[in-house]
């Protein structure tokens, strides 16, 4: 607690996250498109990261980033920004603006259950040939990825409507690789290309080989 204490003392705005954290990155960019300059902390990056991950835990965040304090109080995790942006505090954006930043929390929130812990993911549909032709690049290399497919999935036009907010045109594949959203399959081949697919794999714990 009182490593937490010290990192926040003295700044207005302090934000910590990991860096493969979807929704992390999400309440970041929502809160400096207020123009909030915050001080971030990347938990995954600290010498002493278990150590503050089990203070902001035992503060009652689960999981425990992000994790916002505003003058040095503690605000809450990305369901309380949610719920504040929601109410309009602070309401120093314009309407459509709001909405737009709130629907991509929201997928984010959605796409993020479904990546929690898991160090390689794909969303696909059965019938996509790109998104079968994703799948067997990247098993080549001996990597096992969990595998949503959209069309067979109860909440598929959900998660579909999610991974279009994210900026994939079209949804599918789409591949999450250490809970980080990679891209499609023009992405996919440009990491190929360059020699860097295979480093993300083994990085992200989903290649052993």
């Amino acid at each position: 607690m009182e490593t937490v204490k010290r990192l926040v003392d003295g700044k207005p705005v302090v934000i910590f996250s990991k860096s493969t954290c979807c929704m992390s990155h999400s309440v970041k960019q929502l809160i400096s498109s207020y123009g909030a300059n915050a001080t971030v902390y990347e938990l995954d990056e600290l010498p002493n990261r278990n150590e503050i991950d089990k203070a902001l835990q035992k503060l009652g965040l689960k999981p425990s980033v992000p994790a916002v304090f505003i003058n040095q109080r503690l605000i809450g995790g990305a369901k309380e920004i949610i719920s504040l942006q929601v109410q309009g505090r602070p309401s120093i954006t314009s309407k459509s603006k709001t909405a737009n930043i709130l629907a991509i929390l929201q997928a984010m929130d959605v796409v993020n259950r479904l990546v929690e812990q898991k160090p390689l993911v794909i969303f696909t549909k059965s019938s996509c040939c790109i998104s079968h032709s994703v799948m067997q690049l990247i098993s080549s290399y001996g990597a096992k990825a969990e595998v949503y497919e959209l069309d067979n999935m109860p909440n598929g036009q959900e998660v579909d409507k999610a991974l279009q907010r994210l900026g994939l045109w079209p949804s599918v594949p789409a591949v999450f690789i250490g809970q980080k959203l990679v891209g499609g399959a023009k992405d996919i081949i440009s990491l190929q290309v360059q020699g860097r697919l295979v480093p993300m794999l083994k990085e992200a714990g989903a290649l052993w080989v």
